[in-house]
């Protein structure tokens, strides 16, 4: 697995990354949505069975290739199982040409100056060093900005790119996710804070590194284009943040350089209960038109 190929895959970007990496706290929503209900599992055991069942799927489809899809973001429980009897990120790559992302954050703190922090990460160097020894490629790490409030907001650029030197040290590279609320009455504000604050450390890192940013679609169309061109940005990607997949999809078309990086929008309409064919056809009119919006721009 080459580093450089992966590199080189992303920073095209003629594809979107899909966002397979539902936690605990969201994967029983991700199941019911799915059409699996709680009365089908018992426990924590049968619900990430469950979930790898549906992600398996998803990733076995000949909906999903690297043609459309240039990478995908993984839980850790997802990462440490097969797919088709290979670990799954080798299982990406090889079989599928997708470059696999690993979600790093244990969630989120409760909420202080309109911003939720990123829950501290014990025993973070040992999962990069398992993920790297996996031929993982990048990881994803996401806080939640809830108002235009200046001091939270930089607190949440400051943590981000603490985590994101960390997983550089690694030999990762970091998609740094300051999510902006998208029902929130400030929300452009919000976004003028954030840019500016993530501009500060991009200006002020060394030269020969780079990181990925994953942010919500913004209030105007283009307003992050400063960081798309950044030197020291790879790749600039977009959270669908609740809205429906083609509210999403019209949104990010009108954004040059961004690309999609989707969950509930990827998986809007998949159900247990479909035939294989049903739900290959379901899931290529997803690919399809989330990879037309992505390279749109």
């Amino acid at each position: 697995m080459s580093i450089a190929e992966m590199t080189a895959k992303i920073d095209a970007g003629q594809g979107f990354i899909a966002a397979l990496d539902q936690s605990g706290g969201s994967t029983p929503k991700a199941l019911a949505l799915y059409g699996v209900e709680e009365s089908e599992y018992a426990g924590d055991a049968e619900m990430f069975d469950k979930i790898h069942e549906m992600r398996s799927r998803i990733m076995t489809s000949s909906s999903f290739t690297g043609d459309k899809i240039v990478g995908a973001i993984l839980f850790e429980m997802t990462m440490d199982r097969d797919v088709e009897g290979k670990p799954t990120s080798h299982y990406l790559w090889e079989e599928k040409g997708v470059v696999p992302f690993l979600k790093i954050d244990k969630g989120l703190e409760a909420e202080a100056n309109g911003v939720q922090l990123m829950k501290p990460m014990p025993g973070l160097d040992a999962l990069l060093a398992r993920a790297a020894k996996l031929h993982v490629f990048g990881t994803k790490e996401r806080s939640v900005i809830h108002a235009a409030n200046a001091a939270g907001i930089k607190a949440i650029v400051d943590q981000q790119f603490d985590v994101g030197m960390q997983v550089i040290k690694a030999g990762l590279m970091p998609i740094l996710e300051p999510e902006v609320t998208i029902t929130i009455a400030d929300k452009a504000e919000a976004e003028a804070i954030l840019m500016a604050e993530i501009l500060k450390h991009l200006d002020a890192m060394d030269p020969s590194l780079k990181v990925m940013l994953k942010l919500s679609l913004p209030t105007v169309a283009n307003f992050y284009k400063p960081l798309v061109d950044h030197p020291r940005v790879l790749k600039v990607v977009a959270l669908s943040g609740g809205y429906g997949r083609d509210e999403a999809n019209a949104l990010l078309s009108q954004n040059t350089g961004m690309i999609a990086s989707f969950s509930r929008a990827l998986s809007e309409g998949l159900n247990a209960k479909q035939s294989d064919a049903d739900f290959d056809k379901t899931l290529a009119t997803a690919v399809d038109s989330i990879y037309r919006a992505s390279i749109a721009g």
